[in-house]
């Protein structure tokens, strides 16, 4: 069972959250949450499960192919019956049987149920909150609901997941700390003629080392293909000369972090390297020092966007009247949780919400300059992102991240040592 490993979900945290949710509902809501069953790859095998992050947020299970219906009153739980046959290939089950006692259900029912179980349980609702999501447990549960009032629960959850407490805290701690090291170890393996991939293997033996699993798909992107902000190919060589784009974190029991490191192949940044990388740095270290209760959630991309800017017009790489969008297209952060672009509104009454104490973001400016024939062929080719992970304090703010080499000589310094 995938119990043991979720120790610190499984207490009364889920329970605690149940009852803040229906405490912001009315009178008679009962909320439905479900989650995926397992997904074929191909042929007869299946993809790793990784329960929804809202289900998961609100039950501690982590178990594919289950429904959770809970209101003041009640708290039932479906999901798959033991089966010995099936367990001698796949491992044990929690089972109907168990369920009521580790996951504090008052009630549980084999899936199979769902159908006949279901009406009975919604049939007194006064207001039905269920978010359709693309499984196919979906049609199951519709067929259900036919004639109940439904809202969406997911600003109120969004809500509610955004602001982390101390036990996610120490989760997203834990896995930046695994997913730093990893970083460090990766800047000191790294030379010239390796492939990309081979650099993406320590992540993979990191991670595996200490039984967590990728938060995201890696980007290892050596040279030129920094420049692609999504590339997840990770099979070229490492040149002399290239600078090598690192974008990779684990999650711990769900909870993600997210880095990015840009650091030269050889070990020494070259002199057009070291005068985009700095302005990336500084506009970094700009952005996270404003981020504190009170400040608007935009205030770090307007900093970082201005300073990048100012910047290239300096190094003449941007004409000041230049989009600056050609070399800096994406945002500066996103919120990071069970999701790693997690969720949550980036504004509240129309407004831009302001930062509060227990916010999880991301502080991440890049520049990417491709072959032009109007720029400085010195900086065709280099891509420099700078990511960290940030906690807004009741005070100001703590980098989870703060422990990996970023600057110029940290960096260098780091790679010398290998």
């Amino acid at each position: 069972m995938l119990l043991d490993s979720h120790s610190i979900i499984l207490k009364m945290i889920p329970k605690n959250r149940r009852e803040r949710l229906l405490s912001q509902l009315e009178d008679g809501a009962l909320v439905i949450i479900s989650t995926n069953p397992e997904q074929l790859r191909n042929g007869d095998v299946h993809y790793p499960f990784r329960p929804h992050s809202d289900f998961w947020y609100l039950t501690g299970f982590t178990e594919p192919e289950a429904v959770a219906v809970f209101s003041k009153e009640n708290y039932t739980i479906f999901l798959r019956d033991r089966d010995p046959a099936r367990e001698i290939w796949d491992g044990e089950r929690l089972g109907v049987a168990n369920a009521p006692k580790i996951l504090k259900a008052d009630k549980a029912y084999p899936i199979s149920e769902l159908k006949t179980q279901l009406p009975q349980l919604v049939k007194n609702a006064v207001m039905l909150y269920y978010d359709f999501k693309p499984c196919t447990l979906d049609d199951k549960i519709m067929a259900c609901l036919m004639a109940t009032n439904m809202q969406s629960l997911g600003e109120c959850l969004n809500e509610m997941r955004l602001i982390k407490d101390k036990n996610e805290i120490a989760l997203m701690q834990k896995a930046a700390d695994i997913s730093t090291q990893a970083h460090q170890l990766a800047m000191q393996k790294t030379k010239v003629g390796l492939f990309e991939y081979e650099i993406a293997s320590i992540f993979d033996a990191s991670f595996g080392k200490n039984n967590t699993e990728h938060a995201y798909t890696p980007i290892v992107a050596g040279g030129k293909n920094a420049c692609i902000l999504h590339y997840i190919n990770n099979n070229q060589v490492l040149n002399e000369g290239d600078l090598l784009l690192i974008d990779a974190g684990c999650e711990v029991d769900g909870y993600a972090s997210d880095i990015t490191r840009t650091f030269p192949v050889s070990g020494k940044f070259s002199v057009a390297q070291r005068q985009i990388y700095q302005i990336v740095l500084d506009a970094q270290l700009a952005a996270i020092k404003c981020i504190k209760p009170g400040e608007i959630v935009t205030k770090p991309h307007q900093i970082a966007t201005k300073i990048i800017q100012q910047g290239l017009i300096k190094l003449g790489i941007l004409q000041s009247d230049g989009k600056l969008s050609q070399f800096y297209m994406h945002g500066t952060g996103h919120w990071l949780g069970l999701d790693v672009h997690d969720v949550g509104s980036y504004k509240k009454n129309g407004q831009h919400r302001q930062y509060q104490a227990g916010m999880m973001t991301t502080v991440e400016p890049g520049i990417y300059i491709r072959k032009d024939d109007k720029i400085n062929s010195m900086y065709w080719g280099i891509g420099v992102r700078i990511e960290d992970d940030i906690l807004v304090t009741e005070n100001g703010n703590r980098i989870l991240t703060k422990n990996l080499a970023k600057t110029i000589d940290e960096i260098e310094h780091l790679m010398r040592e290998k």
